[in-house]
C-alpha cells in the first residue's frame, strides 16, 4: 500500500531513535504494533461481515427466484393410481324427465322475484 523499501524503514527507525531516545522508542514502537494489529483485525471483521452479508443477499436471490419458477413437470408417483371400478349396471334414463337444454335459475332481488 504504501511501498516502504528497506532503506526508507531504517531511516525512519533512525529519525525515531534520535527524536524519542532509545528508552521510549521500544514503547512507541509496541504501541504502534497493537494499533496495526487492533487495525488489521478490524479491517479483517469488516471484510468478513461484507462477505457475509454477500453471500445472504445472494441466497436470498435464489430462494426468490426458485419460488417464482415452477416446475416443469411432477414427479411420476411410484404406483399408479387405482382404476375406479365400472359401474356394475346404468339405469336408463328418460328423455322426457331431463331437459336437454340446462337453463340458468332464476336471478332472486328487488326486480326478479322466483
Amino acid at each position: 500500500m504504501f511501498e516502504v523499501g528497506f532503506s526508507e524503514l531504517l531511516l525512519i527507525m533512525g529519525l525515531a531513535l534520535l527524536v524519542l531516545g532509545p528508552e521510549k522508542l521500544p514503547k512507541v514502537v509496541g504501541e504502534i504494533g497493537r494499533w496495526m494489529g487492533r487495525a488489521r483485525a478490524m479491517a479483517r471483521q469488516f471484510r468478513e461481515q461484507l462477505e457475509d452479508e454477500a453471500a445472504e443477499s445472494s441466497r436470498r436471490r435464489a430462494a426468490a427466484t426458485s419460488a417464482n419458477t415452477t416446475p416443469a413437470a411432477e414427479p411420476a408417483a411410484a404406483e399408479p393410481a387405482p382404476a375406479e371400478p365400472a359401474p356394475a349396471e346404468t339405469a336408463p334414463v328418460d328423455a322426457s324427465v331431463t331437459p336437454s337444454v340446462a337453463e340458468p335459475a332464476p336471478k332472486a332481488g328487488p326486480d326478479n322475484t322466483p
